[in-house]
């Protein structure tokens, strides 16, 4: 392709072979004869072209995929992502943060193909908008924990030793879902608790807790496990508070395909051993 390119430019005029050029009065034949070479190096040009187009590997479906995906399953979907890309010749492109966020710039008109949850409610509100193409499934459960700094120095044990006047502690705002799972636990322990900081996403408690902004946050347990600053303490009312992560491919998915073999991809064998690994609980 290049070399052709290359001899195209070293030839501006398109000289036709001398035998092809005969006298002035074959006008009409040597038009001809022209635009059938013009007609053979347009379609050169075009073959060249299709070979420069890199190809999925073996049956791969190929081009871009943009998932939206809350913000619990970034190191999951990280993983998972360069698993399908090397399976199916698909660039992902993860956009990670609160579930409600994503939902909003769904309903708002951002591009995605893909959007997974960390609870119902944020995913029903892409559903009523039309915004799903499918019917959303359940493919991982999360639980809450008690993150505290690695060694728990305050000795932690049960969610009312966060109840402590000097205790201070980081939990979601209520309308993301580790908000909303907190305050479940929270009301099934019988415990008022008075966070000092309200955060937008999980990650976002965690970070006040490695940085030793406070002293102990609500979070996942995935969340907590992937930290290596961190460890998590599990409580009993957690089990009152499981949040489902629903997926769906959306209604204006630029690449359906890849995004339907994505969430298939989530499901299988392989993606289930990733989400367990991490300490998601598979349905």
């Amino acid at each position: 392709m290049t070399a052709l390119v290359d001899w195209i430019a070293r030839r501006p005029t398109l000289r036709l072979p001398s035998a092809t050029v005969v006298s002035t009065a074959r006008t009409g034949t040597r038009l001809r004869t022209t635009l059938a070479a013009v007609g053979v190096l347009a379609v050169l040009l075009v073959t060249g072209c299709a070979d420069d187009r890199a190809e999925p590997p073996g049956d791969g479906i190929g081009g871009e995929l943009t998932v939206f995906a809350a913000a619990s399953l970034t190191e999951s979907f990280t993983r998972i992502g360069e698993d399908f890309e090397a399976a199916q010749g698909v660039k992902v492109v993860f956009s990670f943060a609160g579930s409600s966020a994503l939902a909003a710039q769904i309903n708002q008109g951002a591009p995605a193909d893909v959007f997974a949850a960390a609870a119902p409610a944020p995913m029903a509100t892409v559903v009523e908008a039309g915004n799903a193409a499918d019917e959303p499934v359940t493919f991982v459960r999360n639980q809450l924990v008690i993150a505290v700094p690695k060694g728990n120095p305050d000795g932690v044990t049960s969610l009312r030793d966060l109840t402590g006047p000097d205790r201070k502690v980081a939990l979601c705002a209520e309308q993301v879902p580790c908000g909303a799972a907190a305050r479940a636990a929270l009301e099934a322990a019988g415990v008022a608790l008075t966070p000092v900081t309200l955060t937008q996403d999980v990650k976002a408690a965690m970070a006040q807790v490695r940085l030793g902004e406070v002293d102990a946050a609500l979070v996942y347990r995935t969340d907590a496990r992937a930290a290596a600053e961190v460890e998590g303490v599990e409580f009993p009312e957690s089990a009152g508070a499981i949040n489902d992560y629903p997926v769906v491919v959306l209604t204006d998915a630029a690449n359906p395909a890849a995004a339907r073999a994505f969430v298939e991809h989530l499901r299988s064998e392989a993606g289930r051993a990733v989400f367990t690994a991490a300490g998601f609980q598979v349905p």
